[in-house]
């Protein structure tokens, strides 16, 4: 991968266009002795400096990286302190105790991600929301690679600095899952395709096809990448070069070669991912999704609203520079533009005629190119104090964020906690019901509703979770059990839950329960109280 990163790591020439250049020299004049002297301006200004520096900007940039990570990740670990982790990490960390090379919602890779980092961070809320913004470090450091192929100086800095201020590479991305594992993996696939696309060597088409397959691996939606991809490459006027060269055979046979285990795993396992697929977000009347098409575009647009305005604010483009900008005739910016408006564009074209409804959040992994499509127009030019006042902005912003993380918990405790959301106050009082009744670990747990995978994270033996109380158990589910044992709670107001759980309780003399009472405390505030019945019923003796 470094050798993909580093063949688009060369800087374009400078250019600069006449009338703005002016306008910006003008406006220099006017404005930098006032601005100069303020802090946190004039240490942006020297981070413009680093970042131009050849010596100094690459781990300039990764150490921005670094601790942009960082002070999101300690945001959410405070802003979300009232609160348990999300039922989809929850249950990614749960699954990820028995890798496989597939599961029934998605494919394997974001369990194994979980998997991995949990081997060496300690099962903590923090350290999951660390995860989370390591994966956008590594996203937002792929594009700044990416970027240098067509932007120079402080356009380049200004493009990564612009994609801080999508609500995708910081609040939603705290929620790790495999929508936002997508944002480095078609990052990487993007880049490896461009440095493939222009060089045709092997080893870059091979990365290629090894990064196409991370994306499968990662999401099934990735396939709107790769067609997205596909298209740039059929519509550049160099394509009869290309796929005369061995690049994108190549390309397509190491992917094809990474991904087949997956796919033997698919086949053996009667396609269950794409039946959880149908089941959720399938079967759509025509009107829904078409509503759900117009809601996709018009609320990804939304989501990047704040690097469309500040360009929009600080270059005033006219007709020609917008042309340019959307629809570049030079072809490496072409094919880039192409390759852009593809793939955002695609699930729109596609979701009515097969009855989906899509979803804005799902175009969080779709923008790599676009610092390249806002700022790499040659009649556009960005005058070092308007960079230099983005880039201290984008600095405060997240210690602002920092500094109201308290009462942002704080808000969320009075508001109410869901009937599922008590899976961290449940975790003690089921470890000491289980330890009271058996000497043995327990690896069986079963619940409903969120809390089937919220409270395995929090204990500390993290059960396996099986789904007996919420329909019939499967003859593995009851080995399991039979030989292990299973420890079960169910809210009080759940009368299903409770008949099931009563009647293991009846099978098993040994069994033990008891009803426990939680509420959260934050800041003062008390949260709902709910009513938990525990039942743990030790493995059958032999």
């Amino acid at each position: 991968m470094n050798n993909v990163m580093d063949g688009l790591g060369q800087t374009a020439p400078r250019r600069h266009g006449g009338t703005a250049l002016r306008q910006d020299e003008c406006r220099d004049s006017i404005t930098i002795g006032s601005t100069a002297r303020r802090p946190a301006f004039h240490f942006a200004e020297q981070l413009l400096d680093a970042l131009n520096d050849p010596a100094r900007r690459e781990w300039t940039a990764a150490l921005l990286l670094a601790s942009y990570a960082a002070v999101w990740a300690l945001y959410g670990a405070i802003a979300k302190s009232s609160q348990d982790i999300h039922y989809d990490m929850s249950e990614q960390f749960v699954l990820g105790r028995e890798l496989a090379l597939g599961y029934d919602k998605h494919p394997p890779l974001t369990m194994l991600i979980v998997q991995l980092w949990f081997a060496v961070f300690p099962a903590a809320d923090w350290a999951y929301y660390l995860l989370a913004m390591v994966n956008v470090a590594i996203a937002l450091w792929i594009i700044w690679r990416l970027s240098a192929r067509f932007l120079d100086g402080d356009k380049r800095a200004l493009g990564l600095v612009l994609m801080t201020f999508v609500p995708f590479f910081n609040f939603h991305a705290l929620k790790f899952n495999p929508n936002t594992i997508l944002m480095p993996l078609w990052a990487a696939t993007t880049l490896a395709f461009l440095r493939s696309f222009e060089t045709r060597r092997p080893i870059d088409a091979a990365l290629a096809g090894l990064c196409a397959a991370a994306a499968m691996y990662g999401k099934y939606w990735s396939v709107i990448l790769l067609l997205g991809l596909v298209i740039a490459a059929l519509a550049d006027p160099r394509r009869r070069d290309y796929f005369r060269s061995p690049a994108p055979w190549i390309t397509v046979m190491v992917g094809a070669a990474a991904i087949a285990p997956h796919v033997i795993w698919l086949f053996a396992n009667d396609f269950a991912p794409f039946s959880y697929a149908v089941l959720v977000h399938g079967e759509a009347s025509s009107e829904s999704a078409l509503q759900g098409a117009l809601g996709y575009l018009l609320g990804s647009v939304a989501y990047v609203c704040v690097p469309l305005l500040v360009v929009i604010f600080l270059i005033r483009p006219d007709g020609n520079t917008l042309r340019d900008m959307a629809w570049p005739p030079e072809p490496s910016r072409h094919l880039t533009a192409v390759s852009f408006w593809a793939t955002l564009g695609l699930p729109a074209l596609i979701a009515p005629a097969i009855g989906v409804r899509l979803t804005s959040l799902w175009s969080m992994s779709a923008w790599t190119l676009l610092p390249v499509m806002l700022l790499s127009s040659p009649l556009i030019t960005v005058a070092r104090k308007d960079a230099a006042r983005i880039l201290a902005a984008a600095l405060v912003f997240p210690l602002i964020m920092l500094a109201i993380a308290p009462g942002i918990a704080f808000a969320v405790q009075r508001t109410g906690e869901p009937s599922d959301g008590h899976s961290s106050l449940l975790a003690a009082p089921v470890q000491q019901l289980w330890s009271e009744t058996t000497g043995q670990p327990l690896k069986v747990f079963a619940s409903t509703g969120g809390l089937t995978y919220g409270i395995p994270f929090y204990l500390p033996d993290h059960p396996i979770a099986v789904h007996v109380l919420e329909r019939l158990p499967t003859t593995q589910e009851e080995a399991l059990i039979e030989k292990n044992g299973v420890a079960l709670v169910c809210p009080i107001i759940e009368p299903i839950c409770m008949s099931l759980a009563k009647m293991r309780v009846a099978q098993s003399p040994l069994a033990k329960e008891t009803q426990v009472e939680v509420r959260r405390f934050y800041l003062g505030s008390q949260g709902n109280a709910a009513r938990y019945l525990i039942v743990a019923i030790p493995p059958a003796q032999r």
